[in-house]
């Protein structure tokens, strides 16, 4: 059984015996530089309201490279770090079919030495067609850091393959035809499935989610017609699955761009396919040309919810309005840009979409939690735009922080009206509230830009809190370009593509969460300031409501 990871209030990584900026009352905010005089939000919370459920999807999936990989001592300490501080309870990633994982291997022969004579005979114990030790260590070395499998099924073994040289162009040219034969496929499914149960018992495997192949509506499926031909590949898993036991909970169609959902749920329903949820993938930066088949401009901090918000009417409108909608995979970029998932750019992002994707998706898989990755070839420098929350070698990033201070927010969120915050209350009673500075990113594209001269203005925000105490204590959390901003730090070193052991030791602490301020509550009152790109937490304690 999985045991959900406590509540982390302050990481094991920030030293708060070193905190403390200390600031009664009046404005509280990092350095305004001259020229740059701040605009404005008042905002008005009441702790007492009753609030809207809260539930922290965005935290409990998380994306990763490929099944292989999760065997690296280096991908296992990254996932135990953001169970610290995260709500993670499992993570998906691609390609626990393909060759380098072994499972599918019919007509096995030994290798044979070149010095060695008559070494054809097989060993009778390892002739079978199915080799389930790395599926073991993969799911073992998942579960044994507190955390279940979310299972793309996914990618196709090259003696299972209807066209051997249908390769991707991702870095480990995985095989993405049909099979060639669906009989072989289902009894791979079937044997799969049932030595799951077999190994993790039932009452385990019925919580994992079972997730048809990944992206078919784009370059990682050659089927033809994709569409027709993955319903097939998708009719066949499902029932298969359903076969071993009606228990194993299975979904589609795992499409980019937010793409066929209707249609599949039309299909399943006419066909009488099973389908326990709809996933569905999109990224910030795709264009509203593939996603909405529209010529708008939409704005980064925009898409995912309006993508979110697509699937989530085309599931309401289908004849199947109930099933639970997952988004499997989705960040502020698909491509590897410096200036948007190493950044602080992160932070507010992140919040924004936090705040609009509330109340449309069961969860958000963010991808990925790692740049223990290999889809582009092999990591040449810490900060090239890749996806994790953790650079090589362990180091921090500002979406680490970020993740790490949005955890603190409730389970209840609070009326407010802005687009730059949100208030919630936690089940101790605290008051917690997360106020961003958005800003676009400092360049987009693979190469790096270094900070403008300035971003922008500054925000003021000026809280009035009522239901707690007229003077309630409280602390302070920043993520900025001089709090918990590792880029910083990096540019100051010059940047270089492999860096010192000494190097990386100050690129890891310079990644920290910056320490908490503390500050108090004067006749209800507290004005904070965010400097572009910026996202603050503040939160209130509340004593008289435990």
């Amino acid at each position: 059984m999985i045991s959900p990871p406590k509540k982390q209030r302050i990481p094991s990584l920030v030293h708060v015996t070193t905190a403390a900026i200390f600031a009664l009352a009046g404005t509280v905010g990092a350095q305004t530089h001259p020229g740059h005089q701040a605009a404005g939000e008042t905002l008005k919370i009441d702790a007492r309201a009753q609030g809207t459920p809260f539930p922290h999807y965005w935290e409990t999936v998380f994306g990763s490279g490929r099944a292989i990989l999760s065997l690296r001592d280096s991908y296992r300490t990254d996932l135990r770090a953001v169970r610290q501080i995260t709500a993670i309870q499992s993570v998906r990633f691609h390609g626990i079919f393909m060759d380098d994982v072994g499972l599918y291997d019919p007509g096995r022969k030994p290798i044979q030495f070149a010095q060695m004579k008559n070494a054809n005979a097989a060993s009778a114990e390892n002739t079978g067609i199915y080799n389930f030790s790395y599926i073991d260590q993969i799911y073992d070395g998942l579960l044994d850091n507190g955390v279940r499998p979310f299972v793309e099924l996914s990618f196709m073994p090259k003696k299972l393959a209807s066209d051997p040289n249908a390769l991707h162009p991702f870095w480990y040219k995985q095989n993405v035809s049909p099979p060639k034969d669906y009989a072989d496929w289902d009894a791979m499914i079937a044997a799969f499935a049932q030595h799951l149960i077999d190994r993790y018992g039932l009452d385990e495997v019925s919580h994992w989610n079972f997730e048809v192949w990944n992206e078919p509506n784009i370059d990682f499926w050659a089927g033809k017609p994709a569409k027709a031909t993955y319903f097939e590949l998708y009719d066949h898993t499902a029932l298969t699955l359903k076969k071993v036991n009606r228990r194993l909970r299975v979904g589609g169609p795992a499409t980019a761009q937010a793409a066929w959902t209707g249609d599949f749920l039309r299909h399943c329903k006419e066909k009488n396919i099973p389908v326990d949820f709809a996933s569905s993938h999109v990224y910030a930066n795709d264009t509203a040309k593939d996603v909405f088949h529209t010529d708008e401009t939409i704005p980064r901090d925009r898409m995912v919810c309006r993508a979110v918000r697509k699937v989530h009417d085309e599931i309401a409108a289908s004849p199947l309005p109930s099933t639970p909608l997952i988004f499997s995979e989705y960040n502020a970029s698909y491509a590897n840009e410096p200036n948007v998932t190493d950044s602080i750019y992160m932070g507010p992002w992140l919040a924004a979409t936090i705040s609009q994707c509330d109340g449309l998706t069961e969860s958000m898989s963010y991808w990925t939690f790692s740049d223990v990755f290999e889809e582009q070839g092999i990591v040449r420098s810490p900060f090239y735009g890749g996806f994790g929350l953790l650079a090589e070698d362990h180091i921090p990033k500002p979406a680490y922080n970020a993740f790490f201070m949005l955890h603190q927010l409730g389970d209840r969120r609070l009326p407010l009206a802005s687009e730059s915050a949100l208030a919630t209350r936690r089940s101790d009673g605290a008051v917690v509230v997360a106020l961003w500075n958005y800003a676009p990113p400092d360049g987009t594209g693979a190469s790096y830009t270094p900070p403008p001269a300035s971003r922008g203005l500054s925000k003021t925000f000026a809280l009035q809190v009522a239901g707690i105490s007229a003077n309630a204590g409280a602390t302070i959390l920043r993520l900025d370009e001089d709090h918990g901003n590792v880029i910083k730090a990096y540019d100051a070193m010059g940047r270089p593509p492999f860096p010192s052991r000494k190097q990386i030791a100050d690129l890891r602490k310079a990644g920290e969460p910056a320490p908490p301020e503390q500050m108090m509550l004067k006749d209800s009152r507290v004005t904070v300031q965010v400097p572009p790109q910026g996202l603050v937490l503040i939160t209130f304690f509340n004593p008289k409501a435990r």
